[in-house]
């Protein structure tokens, strides 16, 4: 007979029990409040406890699922947003997906780097007219920010801090160029507007329906291939309408000259 031991007959150890929480105990582990942690649950972000009596009992997979919870928090996600991936997730759909999409919606637009200046050198970059009140009108419009001590502002994008500063050399008023600045946002606010309910309506109404593999990745490419194509219309219409208001506007003034005969030199 060999001496060598039979595996099979070998004793076996039990798997270890998964461990258990009471909520104190899982919201130290998770490093949050308790009142976070019933928040969570009231939320239906948790999966409920096991209960003996009155004592509520978490596992280690509530405390994966609040790991997961602060490490969505941390990338910018909503509690809302949050709420409809892990239910997804628990409907095994592939959350990577979900989360490239909601990554391509929601990925900044704009590129502007925000420039620093002392006080004095925005008052020269604006001719001496970047007194307390326009201050307060450019922090209103969000162009601005102040430092803690009031000493410095930090300009939101140097593309629009040359643009103002050019209509201001040219002789426009810094406080009409901000009074300006209220119509443009009014304008953009309503462009961006009809562009996200054009691609809300076609390309992601009844998107739960959709969620197949594959297709929030082909959404992702989508709306990312889309981005130019916002900018290009905006660009060419706002050509357009420059030329038609420009030869109008030019049109009325010339016609004034002629009819009081000082059109200017080479019109006849």
């Amino acid at each position: 007979m060999s001496d060598t031991p039979d595996p099979a007959a070998a004793p076996r150890h039990p798997a270890e029990p998964k461990r258990e929480f009471r909520t104190e105990d899982l919201a130290r582990e998770a490093g949050i409040p308790v009142r976070t942690l019933r928040f969570y649950r009231e939320r239906r972000l948790l999966p409920p406890p096991r209960r003996e009596g009155r004592i509520a009992w978490y596992t280690e997979d509530h405390l994966a699922r609040l790991r997961i919870i602060a490490d969505l928090l941390e990338r910018g996600h909503t509690l809302g947003g949050i709420a409809e991936l892990l239910a997804a997730w628990e409907e095994g759909r592939d959350v990577a997906e979900l989360l490239g999409l909601e990554g391509a919606i929601a990925a900044p637009w704009s590129t502007e780097s925000p420039v620093p200046l002392t006080l004095e050198e925005l008052d020269a970059a604006y001719s001496g007219q970047a007194d307390a009140r326009a201050i307060t009108e450019a922090r209103s419009l969000g162009y601005v920010r102040l430092s803690t001590d009031g000493a410095t502002v930090s300009h939101v994008s140097r593309r629009l801090l040359d643009a103002s500063a050019a209509l201001v050399a040219e002789g426009v008023p810094l406080g009409a160029v901000l009074e300006a600045a209220h119509g443009v946002r009014a304008s953009a606010d309503a462009l961006a507007g009809l562009f996200v309910e054009l691609v809300e309506k076609h390309l992601l109404g009844r998107l739960e329906e959709r969620l197949t593999t594959g297709e929030t990745a082909r959404l992702a490419d989508t709306l990312a291939r889309l981005r130019p194509v916002a900018r290009t219309v905006v660009d060419v219409e706002f050509a357009l309408a420059m030329d038609r208001r420009v030869h109008s506007e030019l049109g009325d003034v010339l016609t004034h000259l002629r009819s009081r005969g000082t059109a200017p030199d080479g019109e006849a």
